[in-house]
């Protein structure tokens, strides 16, 4: 058999779309995120080497409080999350049926993970004294938004320096708010889209995501749940650490066809009737 997937049921497709789906943008600190970094930061600040636990542990309750404040300002108790196998995706699920979907701070859970770190050392045969790479556990906040232009999106700030951040968003998200902005019916199964009144208008507004709007709205949130940019003078740099792009083909007719997609950054299709004319 030859041909894409929509070329060989092309007379039962509606239309098709292409968009983002799972987005997942990892954010650093550019002058402190490796070791050589921080020591020569430490050294311009004048904290002595052997000092950067305390130094570190002030980021730390600063981060804490303002956890504490985001949450006790939107009336959220802070839920801690102490087993692995426990899906926050579901813990904020429950949430949103409770709360509904209008814009602000939705949840902020808690939990201990791995983390980069550093350690003070000192080389007896360089007589240097400086930090090095090291690992281990730090309680992390995951900061969950319903944000006006992207929807459903959540920041994961870490306790400890060099506080690297993570931020999640989904393309069908945002484009489903495009789409109500303009007018434009459709129907969503799951994380796709199955029905929409006009295929052409959804994959221009779709093709409108740019790095330059989403990194606003990365800077926003940075700047509102970790409160440590005024210390080391500089803004977050962004990466991109997933991306996944979608292909939604509406069928005119049958049944429900299973999603199939591809692994952690890649393509995925997902195959949906589309309502009969």
């Amino acid at each position: 058999m030859t041909g894409s997937l929509t070329e060989r049921y092309d007379d039962r497709i509606a239309g098709v779309l292409s968009c983002y789906d799972r987005v997942v943008v990892t954010g650093t600190l550019p002058t402190v995120c490796y070791a050589a970094g921080m020591t020569k930061f430490l050294y311009a600040i004048g904290v002595r080497i052997f000092d950067y636990p305390q130094f570190a542990s002030t980021l730390r309750d600063r981060v804490r409080e303002r956890a504490a404040s985001l949450a006790a300002e939107a009336g959220i108790t802070i839920e801690h999350i102490a087993k692995s196998h426990i899906r926050k995706e579901a813990v904020v699920a429950e949430v949103l049926k409770r709360r509904g979907e209008h814009p602000g701070l939705v949840h902020v859970i808690s939990a201990m993970e791995a983390c980069g770190a550093y350690q003070p050392w000192h080389d007896k045969q360089t007589h240097k004294t400086f930090v090095r790479p090291d690992s281990g556990k730090c309680l992390h906040y995951y900061f969950y938004f319903i944000d006006a232009e992207l929807g459903l999106v959540y920041l994961r700030v870490p306790t400890w320096a060099p506080f690297r951040l993570q931020f999640y968003c989904n393309g069908h998200s945002w484009l489903a708010r495009q789409l109500t902005a303009e007018g434009i019916g459709f129907t969503a199964a799951d994380n796709a889209f199955i029905r929409i009144d006009d295929w052409q208008r959804a994959q221009d507004l779709a093709d409108r995501l740019s790095p330059d709007r989403l990194h606003l709205v990365l800077d926003r949130y940075a700047a509102q749940c970790c409160p440590v940019l005024d210390v080391f003078r500089q803004s977050y740099h962004w990466s991109l650490m997933q991306v996944e792009y979608a292909t939604d083909p509406g069928l005119r007719r049958g049944r429900l066809w299973c999603s199939a997609q591809s692994g952690r950054s890649g393509r995925s299709t997902n195959i949906s009737p589309a309502s009969r004319y």
